[in-house]
């Protein structure tokens, strides 16, 4: 049985902090390190989903389908998740994803985590579509 709890709670976190970041504004009070270092929280809690998301996915494949042989590595799980219908967006947005997963593993300021944040809506999103395909059960 798979276990969907760290997948859970580390989507459950990512969509709480994105929603701070997106409301930042809203809060005169934060000063620029404070908003920095929120930024920053999005993206390493997009970092924790992503590869927990992909881990369990690779674990979906595996157990609940039956797919042999499932690779190691997201990209090519992405692609065998898409071809079992299991993605509600375009496989072309979870390699996108996959890329700033990449990106952002090196570079968490500048363009690189500007592009990464700019993809959160999404991800969070697409990720929550994903959860209720695998898991059958509603999100809260």
């Amino acid at each position: 049985m798979i276990d969907y709890d760290k997948f859970q709670k580390s989507l459950k976190h990512l969509e709480e902090q994105h929603k701070n970041y997106i409301n930042i504004e809203e809060k005169p009070f934060l000063t620029e390190i404070d908003k920095e270092g929120i930024a920053e929280s999005v993206i390493q809690r997009f970092e924790t989903c992503y590869d927990t998301l992909w881990k369990v996915l690779k674990r979906y494949l595996s157990e609940e389908l039956g797919v042999p042989e499932v690779p190691n590595s997201p990209k090519p799980i992405f692609r065998i998740a898409a071809d079992n219908k299991l993605f509600t967006a375009d496989v072309t947005q979870w390699i996108k994803y996959s890329e700033a997963r990449i990106d952002t593993s090196h570079d968490y300021s500048g363009d690189k985590a500007e592009e990464a944040l700019a993809l959160m809506g999404d991800f969070i999103a697409d990720a929550i579509d994903l959860y209720i395909t695998m898991t059958g059960t509603t999100w809260e």
